[in-house]
């Protein structure tokens, strides 16, 4: 059973880039004329949840997220994240997209800092994952295409197929992302890892 999180507004406070989740979620789902029962189906999840994440009373973790968009036949960078590749080269570090999620119901979580632009046709997903102590992505999350990781800081242990990689600042790492693969930050510090992989899925 995938249980999810509570969002900010719980707590007092809704992050910008949250509150449009729901909203998005539902606008797919109605514009593929689905149920909400048709895509809880789809995605593994109950009603419930769905309206619940549609209504901006929880907030969904990184694999609900990915779950949704398969059964959406999309992926996170075009639903969530705002449309934005036009011709810029650079990108300032204030002015990266950011969705963060909060997997552990207490506090520690993973942050996405996107990398490269939003937009159609595009080979590449990049994105810095900031991950803090104790945050971990749900096991077995598998999907076409091929991963590339580098560790900026703190320490990781990266889950391939059941075998269990420790990485480390200036560490590297490579598969494919058909291997069933997760993550976890067992350090005492702040993570942060440049990751990339093709095709996007996130």
């Amino acid at each position: 059973m995938i249980t999810e999180s509570k969002p900010d507004a719980m707590r007092g406070k809704l992050r910008p880039e949250e509150s449009r989740i729901g909203l998005r979620v539902r606008h797919a789902r109605l514009t593929r004329s689905y149920k909400l029962q048709t895509l809880a189906d789809k995605v593994g999840c109950s009603v419930s949840l769905l309206s619940k994440i549609e209504n901006r009373r929880a907030n969904p973790s990184l694999t609900m997220l990915h779950r949704i968009c398969e059964a959406l036949d999309t992926n996170l960078s075009e639903m969530f994240f705002e449309t934005s590749a036009g011709d810029s080269i650079m990108t300032r570090e204030d002015q990266r997209p950011m969705i963060s999620t909060d997997q552990l119901n207490r506090g520690h979580g993973i942050q996405l800092q996107r990398l490269v632009p939003n937009g159609p046709g595009f080979l590449l997903q990049g994105n810095v994952h900031v991950i803090q102590p104790g945050g971990y992505s749900t096991v077995g999350l598998m999907h076409d295409g091929e991963e590339l990781g580098y560790v900026l800081e703190g320490t990781i242990q990266l889950t391939v197929d059941g075998e269990d990689y420790t990485g480390n600042a200036g560490d590297s790492f490579f598969y494919r992302s058909e291997r069933p693969h997760s993550y976890k930050n067992v350090g005492k510090y702040v993570a942060r890892i440049i990751w990339v992989n093709t095709p996007p899925t996130f």
